[in-house]
């Protein structure tokens, strides 16, 4: 589990494609000690949950490889991240840490399209839209997952929705440079989903 607040911001040094491209070997550089990442360890990347399957440092730089399965290519920005592709890291939730975001699985439900961004005094603005299936799970006020990154919904009209950025969040993450009509992942409240389904099973 995760909470959405980004804890470093990660580059990818090395790709390779295999499997017939189902499959693509990730090495991502960031700033962790490498001796508290274990093989195993889950390390949610633009708020995709991937596993650790071997580290090590290279000219003082942590780094670390994951494996980017077919699902996830298919569901994901994954699928368009290439060498020097920078993205948003957090690692697992531990007993007793911070809940400083919301719950979030670092299961990604699909992607949004950034419709339209607006620079505001020290802020941003953006609009975003997606999927019918999804936009039932999103409401004003309510908690969202972009890119890794615990936000708040503003407004929400349809299958469009719009997000604040404070300065903080668009210095430490890679949100400062999304522009319109880039992809971003998006993972839904856990808690939407859930009552979504028992308002269903009724």
């Amino acid at each position: 589990m995760f909470t959405g607040i980004v804890t470093d911001i990660g580059e990818i040094v090395g790709f390779t494609p295999t499997a017939q491209g189902q499959l693509h070997r990730l090495r991502i550089a960031c700033s962790y000690d490498q001796t508290t990442i274990a093989d195993g360890a889950s390390i949610a990347s633009n708020g995709v949950c991937l596993t650790v399957v071997a580290s090590g440092v290279a000219g003082g730089k942590t780094w670390y490889d994951v494996d980017a399965a077919a699902e996830t290519l298919a569901l994901t920005t994954a699928k368009h991240w290439k060498l020097g592709t920078k993205l948003n890291l957090e690692r697992a939730l531990k007993i007793g840490d911070e809940l400083g975001g919301h719950i979030v699985a670092g299961h990604a439900d699909g992607v949004a399209t950034i419709v339209s961004r607006e620079d505001l005094p020290d802020m941003a603005r953006f609009e975003l839209s997606t999927t019918r299936e999804l936009a039932r799970f999103i409401a004003t006020k309510g908690s969202i997952t972009l890119d890794g990154v615990s936000l708040t919904v503003n407004t929400v009209a349809d299958v469009t929705f719009s997000v604040l950025i404070i300065p903080h969040t668009l210095t430490v993450t890679t949100i400062g440079g999304w522009k319109a009509g880039a992809e971003v992942n998006i993972e839904v409240d856990l808690m939407a989903r859930y009552a979504a389904r028992l308002t269903e099973m009724k």
